[in-house]
């Protein structure tokens, strides 16, 4: 029986490539002619699937939340819609580009395509499949640390430049932002390298795919401070505090109109995208299923799963309120940065156990799984009821109906002239 997996280098785009760089050292080109052919064509590779995977869910989303409001969504342009996605891109793009006189027209012009750059380069460290990463770096989790802060920059210069009191607030709001979930980001990625022992992203998907067991079970307080701070990273509800239109009209891109807003729009997806794909790789096996990928080629295991996690923020965003600037914030450092820290310290401490004490992988895992869960239930339990507890002398008074207002008298007979 033939399996998908041994198709035609379907399992393993590599081999395409490398096939075509083989073919092209044969016909005597110089050395660096196939280095740079196989740039562009994962360049090209992940520029096309951007695109029409950002096309495909903003059909998806309308659809989705639409059904969550209990209404249809997208339904005129195409057959049930499908090419409205094309229809509001192409309106995008022959817009008239506006600049208001009082911007700054260097830095306005240059900020959607500083925010759109370090989207597209975070997908160069991702391991799709086998052999299926355009940069294997050996530290591309740092590299993903470093790329995804260029952000803030971008969010800066726009609502600077725009000249605009909503666009700087919108700006500074998501400065703020950023700055203390990336805190919380680095610390769950710090708690995943100390217990695989490496920052390539490969090596990470290899050594869960070889003791067979996802890093969500090991980190379950990882997985939450990375699942919100990515949240917060891609300016989605319910934490899209930056465009709230019901406090600042839309944030940092309120000047933003035509294919400059476009590009900020399809950087958000993107966002989102990378968000999703690092998540896949460090906690959900990257493109490996227990030897599914034996039959099913491993890079659309990769986007079933990237696509899976990403409809979980669709979800989140048709269901729950958008947050206030100073619940986010409390959030960030009264909650998810303590249990950060202490995801750190319980990591360390067990995979020195895992070391000292010389345990096999079926005695410590397993056990491991069962102290992490426990304590991440015990701990998100009990910190929120710390911090949602109040001493009686410290709660606000609230607000008492008023029983007299004038010569009127609210639950008793008018008195008798």
């Amino acid at each position: 029986m033939i399996r998908l997996a041994e198709w035609y280098d379907f399992r393993d785009l590599g081999n395409t490539v490398g096939s075509l760089l083989d073919q092209i050292r044969d016909w005597g080109a110089p050395d660096w002619v196939p280095y740079v052919v196989s740039g562009l064509i994962g360049v090209v590779a992940i520029l096309l699937w951007t695109v029409l995977s950002v096309l495909a869910f903003i059909w998806i989303e309308r659809r989705v939340v639409g059904l969550m409001q209990n209404r249809i969504g997208p339904n005129r342009v195409g057959p049930n819609g499908l090419l409205q996605p094309v229809a509001d891109a192409l309106k995008l793009l022959f817009k008239e580009p506006i600049t208001t006189r009082e911007a700054d027209r260097i830095l306005f012009w240059l900020a959607p395509i500083v925010v759109f750059v370090p989207t597209i380069v975070v997908f160069a460290v991702i391991p799709f499949g086998e052999r299926m990463v355009l940069a294997d770096l050996n530290v591309g989790v740092l590299f993903l640390i470093a790329v995804g802060s260029l952000n803030t920059i971008a969010i800066f210069m726009a609502g600077w430049s725009s000249n605009n009191k909503y666009a700087l607030i919108g700006a500074m709001r998501t400065i703020a932002m950023l700055i203390s979930y990336e805190l919380i980001q680095v610390l769950v990625l710090l708690a995943a390298v100390l217990f695989v022992g490496s920052m390539r992203l490969g090596d990470i998907v290899a050594w869960q795919a070889g003791y067979g067991v996802w890093l969500l079970f090991l980190q379950p307080l990882g997985l939450l401070g990375y699942i919100v701070s990515g949240a917060v990273e891609m300016n989605r509800s319910p934490t899209d505090i930056a465009e709230a239109e019901s406090e600042i009209v839309a944030g940092y891109h309120t000047e933003y109109g035509g294919i400059k807003f476009g590009f900020f729009y399809q950087a958000e997806y993107l966002a989102g995208f990378a968000i999703a794909a690092v998540i896949v790789t460090l906690y959900m096996g990257g493109w490996t299923l227990w030897g599914v990928e034996d039959w099913v080629p491993g890079w659309l295991i990769f986007l079933a799963k990237l696509y899976g996690v990403f409809f979980i923020y669709i979800w989140s965003r048709g269901t729950l309120p958008r947050l206030r600037i100073d619940q986010l914030m409390a959030f960030a450092w009264k909650f998810l940065l303590p249990l950060s820290l202490v995801n750190v310290i319980i990591i360390g401490g067990e995979k020195l156990l895992w070391q000292e004490a010389e345990l096999s992988s079926g005695e410590a895992l397993p056990l491991f799984a069962v102290v992490n869960w426990a304590v991440a239930v015990v701990l998100i339990v009990g910190w929120a009821w710390v911090l949602g507890h109040q001493r009686p002398e410290r709660v606000a008074h609230r607000a008492v109906l008023t029983q007299e207002v004038g010569a009127i008298h609210f639950g008793e007979p008018a008195p008798t002239v």
